[in-house]
């Protein structure tokens, strides 16, 4: 096994070998500007970790790995059009940079590019692997398309937010992990174990990511703070909130997510301390240990070595206290 970066650096060695650039450019120029942006890579690294843990080579995972963050860049082109984001990895995104038609059809042509990747497999890892992904892509649009219902909503529960998150984030994760273990060869028991390890951790991971948009110092973690709140996201945070809190303090908060004001400090502050005052900054943070303590559990069943064991462990821990 190998250190988190080496991992990275493994990908980052084998992106640069890709041939991306092609014609006609503007088709594949904000293919290649989207996905040389960097940012952490977790998805394509989990593949990489997931084939070493059940003994193959990395190097055998770096296609799949490949395929799954050219979908994730592909996702994430669309979803910035969707939220007419202007900045990506604090760069210009793609329908900013080219124009909204260039970034629907660049992202149409990596999903297609993400498949493309697989046919360097045999047929029966090409068939899992397409299987299992085609099943994620379609889950992942129906997670966005939840996501986007939310909006204009105001009676959202708990169980549909979970729900959205783990179709719009986890499955990602949990496919990735699940990749490296199609490519590995192990045992279908064994494959379907990690896919759950990173469905609970994805989802952990994504509760982590509404705290510290809230609470998260604005230094490390790379986004506005407050974001959610200034475009009246109803987070796991909002609506533990909207259910501990009394009504006065209930109604105090569906009016500050019901207003767009210019200066959005005030709202932001008065909802972080609605969020603390009723217990729902707590309740996501006890969440988040509960989904990675049930990714743990999953560890105790699988037919690997102690060591790779801790290795999932540890690196679960570093996701449960991230603070970027």
């Amino acid at each position: 096994m190998h250190a988190i970066y080496e991992y990275q650096e493994f990908f980052s060695s084998y992106l640069k070998k890709q041939t991306i650039l092609k014609e006609p450019k503007n088709l594949y120029e904000p293919i290649a500007y989207i996905v040389g942006l960097g940012g952490k890579r977790m998805r394509p690294v989990l593949t990489l970790m997931a084939a070493e843990v059940f003994n193959a080579d990395y190097e055998k995972a770096l296609p799949a790995a490949m395929a799954v963050e050219v979908f994730h860049n592909f996702s994430l082109v669309h979803d910035d059009i969707m939220d007419d984001a202007p900045l990506r990895r604090g760069n210009p995104t793609v329908h900013e940079k080219w124009n909204i038609n260039t970034g629907i059809l660049s992202g149409d042509a990596m999903l297609i590019l993400a498949y493309q990747f697989f046919e360097q497999y045999e047929p029966v890892i090409f068939r899992d692997l397409a299987k299992l992904f085609s099943k994620t892509a379609l889950e992942v649009c129906e997670g966005q398309q939840w996501d986007v219902d939310f909006e204009t909503r105001d009676d959202v529960t708990i169980p549909e937010y979970l729900k959205m998150i783990e179709y719009k984030t986890a499955v990602l994760v949990a496919a990735a992990m699940k990749m490296g273990a199609i490519v590995a060869e192990t045992s279908e028991e064994n494959a379907n174990l990690i896919y759950e390890f990173g469905l609970n951790l994805g989802l952990a991971f994504q509760l982590q990511d509404d705290y510290l948009d809230a609470f998260g110092n604005p230094e490390t973690f790379g986004k506005q703070v407050g974001g959610d709140i200034i475009e009246n996201k109803k987070t796991y945070l909002y609506l533990k909130a909207i259910a501990f809190s009394e009504k006065t303090q209930a109604d105090e908060l569906r009016k500050l997510f019901a207003i767009q004001p210019e200066d959005n400090s005030n709202k932001i502050e008065s909802a972080k301390k609605i969020f603390n005052d009723s217990g729902a900054s707590a309740a996501t943070q006890q969440a988040i240990k509960e989904y990675t303590f049930k990714a743990f559990e999953t560890l105790d069943k699988m037919n690997i070595e102690d060591d790779k064991k801790e290795v999932l462990r540890v690196f679960g821990q570093n996701l449960m206290g991230r603070n970027v």
